[in-house]
């Protein structure tokens, strides 16, 4: 409790005159809009004060909205399922937006999941590559469009079934964690692929980060929900999205096992999945002292009570933090440690 009232206190240092708006409001990605709706709603009913409005944009989005400027239309809060990137970084100081706080909140593990009603997979990122991909290496090592039409076109023992993946868009964390941790690894497995990277990195990455446009993947939206009703409806179809959704939907559909490994509450927080990463919050510290509760809300989120082992996010299915990285983002939250540029790719 010390250590929220602390963050409390900090942010009140801040304090300025109040926006025409009383009610946070808060953008960003799909997978963590769980997350932060939880929050919101449990500090509504136990704060006095509005509830925060939550909307699920996407990441890219998100940070658009974000960055757009600062003041009574711009959001508040960004949630953001990867790290905030330079560019975006840039856009907000353009924008006015100078002093952005980043908390990092969980993890989470990019799940590949089918119906219960389809048959098991066992997938490699090299697979995955070779599904996806707009280009792919021939037997001579040169590039093609992708002529891969079944999943047993990639290797016999995959089921004889017409490729068809439900994914999120280009605007999606979402789809740039998948593309960074899955896809990209997939492509570095092919060694005309990795000459081709030191020959012309733009050339390598522009194949990796090329999706077929031929159906083979479909863009779905950022409502992962949706994803999961399609997957109930078609067993041949594969769909990606956050780990907590298949955690929430596990009487209707399973994980797909990547390099041996299916994605769980422990392999993601020990590491073995190898499609897991970092989950974000970014707070518009002009806004702080100006919307009322944003102070209290953030301390709120950083809390044990909601961000620790035992805490409700947990319940929800966030990998928590280790508590070295847990003191971290309180830390953060408390100093109103702001970001900058360093290290941002």
């Amino acid at each position: 409790m010390k250590k929220v009232l602390l963050a409390v206190s900090a942010f009140a240092l801040f304090a300025g005159p109040a926006l025409a708006r009383d009610q946070i409001r808060i953008v960003g990605s799909s997978t963590v809009y769980p997350f932060t709706t939880t929050v919101a709603e449990n500090f509504g009913k136990t704060s006095g004060m509005k509830t925060p409005v939550v909307e699920s944009t996407g990441t890219g989005g998100g940070m658009k909205l974000f960055c757009a400027g600062a003041g009574d239309d711009t959001p508040d809060m960004t949630n953001a399922s990867r790290r905030i990137k330079k560019s975006e970084f840039e856009d907000c100081a353009k924008n006015g937006v100078t002093d952005i706080i980043e908390i990092k909140v969980g993890f989470d593990g990019l799940s590949i999941a089918a119906s219960k009603d389809a048959p098991d997979m066992k997938l490699t990122k090299q697979q995955i590559f070779l599904a996806l991909a707009k280009k792919v290496p021939d037997k001579d090592g040169k590039l093609v469009d992708n002529p891969n039409k079944m999943w047993s076109d990639i290797d016999a023992s995959l089921p004889k079934e017409k490729i068809e993946v439900l994914g999120p868009p280009p605007t999606s964390g979402t789809r740039d964690s998948f593309m960074e941790l899955g896809m990209e690894p997939g492509a570095a497995k092919f060694k005309s692929l990795e000459d081709l990277k030191k020959a012309d990195v733009k050339a390598y990455d522009a194949v990796w980060k090329s999706i077929r446009e031929d159906g083979a993947y479909v863009e779905a939206g950022e409502n992962d929900n949706l994803i999961v009703q399609k997957l109930q409806a078609n067993p041949a179809a594969l769909g990606i999205f956050g780990y907590s959704y298949l955690e929430e939907n596990t009487n209707t559909i399973k994980g797909t096992e990547i390099e041996g490994v299916l994605p769980s509450y422990d392999s993601i927080s020990s590491g073995d999945y190898k499609l897991s990463r970092p989950l974000y919050i970014y707070v518009k510290k002009q806004h702080v002292g100006q919307v009322p509760g944003m102070a209290e809300f953030v301390a709120e989120y950083v809390s044990p009570n909601a961000l620790g082992n035992d805490g409700y996010l947990a319940d929800k299915g966030l990998i928590t933090l280790p508590d070295d990285q847990a003191e971290k983002s309180r830390a953060a939250a408390t100093a109103m440690t702001t970001l900058t540029i360093d290290g941002l790719k």
